[in-house]
C-alpha cells in the first residue's frame, strides 16, 4: 500500500518520497484510522489529504476556516491534476460542484466549517460517497486553542452520521491540553495522535526591543529580498505602515478587515501573485493564505501569546527555504495587554495571564529563542543551540540591574502611582518642571537619584518590569505596582538586563540560495511570471524557486529529465515542460557559440 502510494507521489507531485511524518499518516488515512497530525507549517499536512483522495473511492470532504484559503489551495490542487472544488458562498458554480460530487468525479471538495455543519449539506453526502473527512486548523474547534471557532464544535454530528469514514484533524499550533480537546471534540482515539514536532529550522527567530519601529522594519526589508508580511496591531496603523514603508521602493499595501472588501480582495491577490510585495496588516491576514516564499514576517508589537506568534510567524518560508521572524516589542504592549485581561471574565483571565507571562519570557530570554518556544509546546529535547535565532548567533550579555529597578520601583510609590514612564524617569534624573514643582517632588528623596550608566537603563528597567508584572499600566496611564513589586523591592528577587550584541556571527540558512543574479536562474522566473498570468494563477503554483533552482543547476535537456528534478509532477511536466526548457536550450546554445 506504501509503495503504491510513494508512485502516486511522484507521478502527481514529483517528489521522490514522503518529509517526516507523512508517510505515517497517509498510511493510517489508507488503512481507514482516523488521526490527529500536528505538523509544523511547511511540513507537507495538505498533502497528507491530498494524496489518500486521489486513491480512495470517493471524494475526501475538507474542512477549511476561510474561503481565500481553500481557493489557494484549490488552485494547487488542481495545478496537479487534482479533481478538487469549493462549494463557498462566493462560488458561482455550487450547482456544478453538487453535480460534480453526485456523480463521484471530484477527489477533494472544500468547504466551510458552517456550511459543513448545515443539515442541506449532510443531505448532498448522504447521497454521494465520502472517502475521508479533512479537520484543517483542526485547533479552532478547542476552547483551549488561540483561534477558536465555533462552528468547528458542530462537526461532530457530521462526522458520526459516517462511522466508517476516517477523520483526519491537521494542525501546527496545538499544545497538549488543546489535542486532547480536539481528540475528544472530533471522536479520534488518543492512539490517532500523530506529532511530528514545532520546529521550524528554517526560520531565524529575532526579537529586539522597539525604538522607531517603522525605520527597524525598513531596515529589514532593505536587508531581505522577497515577499514580507508585517503585522501592525491596527487598522488605521497598517495603512499608516504600508505607505511608510513604500518609501523604500518595495511595492506595498495594507490589509485590515475596515477596508472595502474589494480593495481587501485586491490587495490579498496581489500579494499572493507578487515575488517581493510588503503587505502591512493586522491578524486577520494570514491563515487564508497559502503563500509558500513568503520570506520574512515582523511584528510591529505583541503578539497575543506564543501560540498566535508560532502560527504567525509560521506564514515565513513554507517552501523551506530561509526566512526571517522578527518581533519588536515595547513596554506598553504588555500594559496594554494586562489591562484587557482585566477586562474578560474571570474564569478566563488566569489562562490569558498565563500566555502574557509566557510571551514575557520569549521576549526577555538570553539564552535560545527557539528551545524556548520549542518547550513550551512540550518538547523538552529542544537543543541548547539553534544557531538560527538572534541569542545563538550573537549571545547577548546581561547585567544587574535590580539596584536600578528598586529605585524606579521606589519613585512610582512616592509619587503615588500616578503617572507614566517619562513623568517617573524625569523626577529620577533630576529634572525639573513646572509639573514636579507642583506636584512637590522635586522634595522627595527619589528626586536626582539617577544619573550616568544608570539613566541609559531606566527605559529597558521599565519595560522589564511591565513584562514582568512588577509593573502595570493603569486606565490613565500612570504606573502602579503589580504582583511581581514585592519581590523586588523586598531583595527577594532580582532583574538582569540584556545587553544586545553586535552582529557576527552568520546565521546559518539567513541567506537565500537563490542564484540570484545567473542570467538563467532570472529568465526561468521570467518564464514562470508569463505562465502565472495566462493561467491566471501565483507564480509559485508554476513552480517553486527550488525547482528553478535544481534546473538551474542541471540544465536538463529532455522531459524525462526535467521530469527527474524534485517537485515537476506529471502535469505539470506535460503543461510547463517545453516551455522551461525551451529557455534552458537557448542558453545552451549561447553559451555554445560564445
Amino acid at each position: 500500500m506504501l509503495s503504491d502510494a510513494r508512485a502516486a507521489l511522484q507521478t502527481i507531485f514529483g517528489y521522490p518520497d514522503f518529509r517526516g511524518v507523512q508517510a505515517d499518516v497517509v498510511t493510517r488515512v489508507l488503512t481507514g484510522r482516523s488521526t490527529l497530525a500536528v505538523m509544523p507549517t511547511g511540513a507537507g499536512k495538505s498533502l497528507t489529504y491530498q494524496l489518500p483522495a486521489t486513491m480512495l473511492p470517493g471524494t475526501c470532504v475538507v474542512v477549511s476556516p476561510l474561503i481565500a484559503l481553500m481557493h489557494d489551495q484549490l488552485r494547487a490542487a488542481t495545478a496537479v491534476g487534482i479533481r478538487a472544488a469549493t462549494l463557498t458562498s462566493v462560488d458561482e458554480n455550487r450547482a456544478e460542484t453538487r453535480r460534480r460530487f453526485l456523480d463521484g468525479v471530484l477527489d477533494l471538495l472544500y468547504v466551510a466549517p458552517e456550511r459543513a455543519s448545515g443539515g442541506e449539506f449532510r443531505d448532498l453526502l448522504d447521497r454521494g460517497k465520502v472517502s475521508l473527512f479533512a479537520i484543517d486548523e483542526a485547533h479552532c474547534v478547542s476552547e483551549w486553542g488561540h483561534d477558536f471557532r465555533p462552528d468547528y464544535r458542530l462537526l461532530r454530528p457530521l462526522l458520526d452520521r459516517s462511522p466508517d469514514v476516517p477523520r483526519l484533524a491537521l494542525t501546527a499550533t496545538a499544545d497538549a491540553h488543546t489535542r486532547a480537546d480536539i481528540l475528544e471534540q472530533l471522536g479520534i482515539a488518543a492512539d490517532g495522535l500523530i506529532v511530528a514536532g514545532f520546529d521550524r529550522p528554517n526560520i531565524r527567530y529575532q526579537i529586539s526591543p522597539r525604538d522607531n519601529v517603522t525605520r527597524q522594519i525598513a531596515d529589514l526589508i532593505a536587508e531581505t529580498p522577497g515577499p514580507g508580511i508585517v503585522y501592525v496591531p491596527s487598522r488605521a496603523g497598517t495603512e499608516k505602515m504600508a505607505a511608510a514603508l513604500a518609501k523604500t521602493g518595495r511595492p506595498t499595501r495594507a490589509y485590515h478587515a475596515g477596508l472595502e472588501p474589494a480593495v481587501r480582495a485586491a490587495n490579498q491577490a496581489a500579494f499572493v501573485a507578487s515575488e517581493n510585495m510588503v503587505i502591512a496588516a493586522t491578524v486577520a491576514f494570514g491563515m487564508g493564505i497559502d503563500k509558500p516564499d513568503v520570506r520574512f514576517v515582523a511584528h510591529a508589537g505583541l503578539p497575543k501569546s506564543i501560540e498566535a506568534y508560532y502560527q504567525e510567524t509560521g506564514r515565513a518560508g513554507r517552501d523551506g527555504d530561509p526566512a526571517i521572524a522578527h518581533l519588536f516589542w515595547g513596554a506598553d504592549d504588555f500594559a496594554r495587554a494586562r489591562q484587557r485581561i482585566g477586562e474578560v471574565e474571570p474564569a478566563r483571565q488566569s489562562g490569558e495571564r498565563q500566555r502574557l507571562n509566557a510571551m514575557a519570557a520569549l521576549v526577555e530570554t538570553p539564552s535560545c529563542r527557539r528551545r524556548l518556544l520549542l518547550q513550551h509546546f512540550g518538547e523538552t529535547d529542544a537543543p541548547v543551540d539553534c544557531g538560527n535565532c538572534d541569542n545563538c548567533l550573537n549571545p547577548p550579555a546581561s547585567i544587574d540591574a535590580t539596584t536600578v529597578a528598586r529605585k524606579f520601583l521606589s519613585a512610582v510609590f512616592r509619587t503615588g502611582q500616578l503617572y507614566g514612564v517619562g513623568y517617573v524617569e524625569g523626577v529620577l534624573t533630576g529634572q525639573s518642571s513646572d509639573r514636579s514643582l507642583q506636584n512637590g517632588h522635586e522634595n522627595l528623596s527619589v528626586f536626582g537619584i539617577v544619573s550616568g550608566d544608570e539613566a541609559a537603563l531606566l527605559k529597558p528597567v521599565a519595560r522589564a518590569l511591565l513584562a514582568r508584572d512588577a509593573l502595570r499600566a493603569n486606565p490613565h496611564g500612570g504606573l502602579e505596582f503589580g504582583p511581581g513589586a514585592k519581590a523586588l523591592l523586598k531583595g527577594d528577587a532580582t532583574l538582569d538586563l540584556i545587553v544586545p550584541a553586535r552582529r557576527s556571527r552568520r546565521a546559518r540558512g539567513a541567506a537565500i540560495d537563490n542564484p540570484v543574479g545567473d542570467p538563467l536562474f532570472e529568465a526561468l522566473r521570467a518564464k514562470r511570471r508569463e505562465l502565472a498570468q495566462e493561467a491566471g494563477v501565483p507564480p509559485y503554483v508554476i513552480f517553486h524557486d527550488a525547482v528553478l533552482r535544481a534546473m538551474t543547476a542541471e540544465r536538463p535537456a529532455t522531459i524525462a529529465a526535467l521530469a527527474r528534478i524534485s517537485g515537476v509532477g506529471a502535469v505539470k511536466r506535460d503543461a510547463y515542460g517545453d516551455a522551461f526548457l525551451s529557455v534552458i536550450r537557448q542558453f545552451r546554445e549561447a553559451e555554445a557559440s560564445e
